[in-house]
């Protein structure tokens, strides 16, 4: 069967199905997380799965965060509830959802601590609110971490990167600490025996932004944060490329080949 991918998009509504009542044509909605087939000029979603975007959001910014943006608040608000006081590790704080954790963790008032590969990217989560940025290629994080916690730990790590970083992560953790891997871009975590949490009690978990967005209030309630803190200008997105949506190929090219920072957008 062909395949059309994507699975976040933002547009105009111009049509309702039979029974819809909550939508109307002209609106302009967003989706994340399925279905599948966002690469098109026209696409038919269910209206339980589409949010309304404010009119103070451009629809490329709004494109652009949906899917990353909700990860941020159900990581941040739910999965682990950050509040003054606490001390967090972003692995990888130079990417799209790293970058969304340090602004807004800082603006909850915690320490954010970051790790990113290059100096040029430890500019860009310096910005973002990183408190203290470590570059992983130059010196042991977990090590850093602990000099930087006074041996103390964290109260929760974020981890996308997954194999590469796992064992490190646990390291960095604070007695009764939260592992919260939701990712493995460098691979899956090596199995480990449960016991390796028993020393100082830790949690792990590896959440789904589709078990917290389940409901129909969750998933406005989650994309509602997001986009009130762009208006307020806690989180600043970066649409650094726009590609015409025939150029799909290249825009994946690009991304393949580190060509690209930020956010990419397809246009119809």
């Amino acid at each position: 069967m062909p395949f059309t991918p994507g699975m976040e998009a933002v547009g105009e509504v111009i049509a309702l199905g039979p029974g819809v009542t909550d939508r109307k044509v002209g609106e302009v909605v967003g989706y994340a997380g399925g279905p599948m087939g966002s690469y098109t000029e026209e696409q038919i979603l269910p209206a339980n799965k589409v949010v309304p975007v404010p009119p103070s959001i451009s629809p490329s910014v709004a494109a652009s965060v949906m899917l990353k943006g909700m990860t941020a608040q159900f990581l941040l608000r739910r999965c682990f509830k950050v509040e003054p006081g606490h001390t967090i590790l972003v692995q990888a704080a130079a990417g799209g959802v790293g970058s969304l954790l340090c602004q807004w963790a800082n603006s909850l008032g915690a320490t954010v601590i970051g790790t990113v590969s290059t100096k040029e990217k430890a500019a860009q989560a310096k910005d973002d609110g990183c408190h203290h940025v470590i570059i992983y290629k130059e010196e042991d994080f977990a090590a850093r971490v602990n000099e930087i916690t006074s041996g103390n730990g964290v109260d929760v790590v974020y981890d996308s990167v997954g194999k590469d970083t796992f064992q490190g992560s646990l390291a960095c953790l604070k007695t009764r600490g939260y592992m919260v891997c939701f990712g493995q871009s460098s691979g899956t975590p090596d199995p480990f025996p449960l016991s390796v949490l028993a020393p100082k009690s830790l949690f792990l978990t590896r959440p789904s932004l589709m078990q917290y967005t389940a409901t129909r209030g969750e998933l406005l309630e989650t994309a509602g944060e997001v986009f009130a803190n762009i208006a307020s200008g806690v989180l600043r997105v970066r649409v650094n490329h726009t590609y015409p949506l025939s150029q799909a190929a290249q825009a994946h090219a690009d991304l393949e080949s580190r060509k690209t920072s930020g956010s990419v957008v397809l246009l119809p």
